[in-house]
């Protein structure tokens, strides 16, 4: 190899380092995290309304069958939600009231949630793009569902 071959190669190394650290390849400081996907308020309601389901089950057990199937339905919401965001749901159900015991009062505060989390999910379909519309167009009208379900 000529000298001036040689020379020349390692220039050419030095200066694609230096070309890639300048991108910021080599820095060590992460960048910003990614902002939060749109449709995770519409998780965090299904789980919230999952969660406030089992309460009122385990404060009421003769609302089980009424409610079970409400509940089923944001657990099957969750793990949709889940797939598509890409991200993985606590076990854990978050902490909120309990239900007071009394079936009327966990029944409407129960519908009063379904209808919140409806415009919720209803929002987001209004904004959501052609591949997700149609899953967040579903939830919405299962919580409206509900909500009468509940009436």
């Amino acid at each position: 190899m000529k000298r001036r071959h040689l020379i020349g190669v390692a220039a050419g190394g030095t200066l694609s380092a230096t070309a890639l650290a300048g991108c910021g390849l080599f820095d060590s400081e992460p960048g910003p995290p990614p902002p939060p996907d749109a449709l995770q308020p519409v998780l965090d309601e299904a789980v919230a309304l999952a969660a406030a389901y089992d309460r009122a089950v385990l404060a009421e057990p003769g609302l089980a069958k009424r409610l079970t199937p409400l509940a089923d339905d944001h657990r099957t919401h969750v793990a949709e939600l889940s797939r598509v965001i890409g991200k993985t749901v606590p076990s854990g159900a978050p902490a909120s009231s309990a239900p007071s015991g009394d079936a009327a009062v966990s029944v409407a505060t129960l519908r009063k949630a379904e209808q919140a989390a409806q415009q919720t999910a209803a929002a987001a379909c209004r904004a959501a793009p052609a591949e997700r519309a149609g899953l967040t167009g579903s939830i919405a009208a299962a919580r409206a569902a509900h909500a009468e379900a509940l009436r």
